[in-house]
């Protein structure tokens, strides 16, 4: 009677090994392209919501992995304009020869103006909480949670839905110590191999 129970227990723990496998799999695959790419550019309405404070931008970035990577605003008209550059793990403003702090939002320096890159740096280099396949506003995604946290102490967070079809980002969110501070709805993305040489995505 126990070696009968026993065949069917062996082979429901190795369906369960497999399944958690093949996801495990899907994720570094989508995680390969991102660690593997020289540069990314895209754009996103990025929002900050800390405590009753509400920041909304619409943002687009050169994203350069070890290089730097560059955000300007596009909206609202107020702030239009304003750049950001950050080379290595320095971050500043740029706007009519100005060099101004680009503030933030926690002990771990997390800045809405570095919203982006630091999910692309998620992507590329944070360690796997969990996976899974979520859809988002009904489009099929995987979804990546992995942790990045700073050198504070402070736990930092991010999970980005990827779309299934091509891997590429339409939500991301960064929370730091359990709390959702910034939130990004991707409208466009393209690796630089992708871009023509005019600089153009297709």
């Amino acid at each position: 009677m126990r070696k009968w129970m026993c065949v069917p227990m062996m082979t429901l723990l190795l369906l369960l090994s497999a399944c958690g496998g093949n996801g495990e799999s899907e994720a570094a695959d989508l995680r390969d392209r991102y660690h593997d790419m020289a540069g990314c550019t895209m754009e996103a309405v990025v929002t900050c919501s800390q405590g009753d404070r509400v920041w909304q931008a619409e943002l687009r970035c050169a994203y350069v992995p070890d290089g730097e990577t560059t955000v300007e605003v596009l909206s609202p008209e107020t702030i239009a304009g304003v750049r950001a550059v950050l080379d290595g793990e320095t971050l500043t403003l740029e706007y009519e020869d100005l060099c101004l702090n680009a503030g933030t939002l926690s002990s771990q320096f997390v800045s809405p103006m570095a919203c982006l890159p630091r999910l692309m740096s998620a992507l590329r280099d944070g360690w796997l909480l969990e996976e899974n396949e979520e859809a988002w506003n009904d489009v099929p995604c995987r979804r990546l949670t992995v942790d990045q946290s700073g050198t504070q102490n402070g736990k930092i967070v991010s999970t980005v839905w990827l779309r299934q079809e091509d891997g590429t980002p339409l939500r991301g969110e960064i929370s730091v110590e359990g709390e959702i501070i910034l939130t990004a709805e991707f409208t466009s993305f393209a690796f630089y191999d992708t871009i023509d040489e005019q600089g153009n995505a297709p």
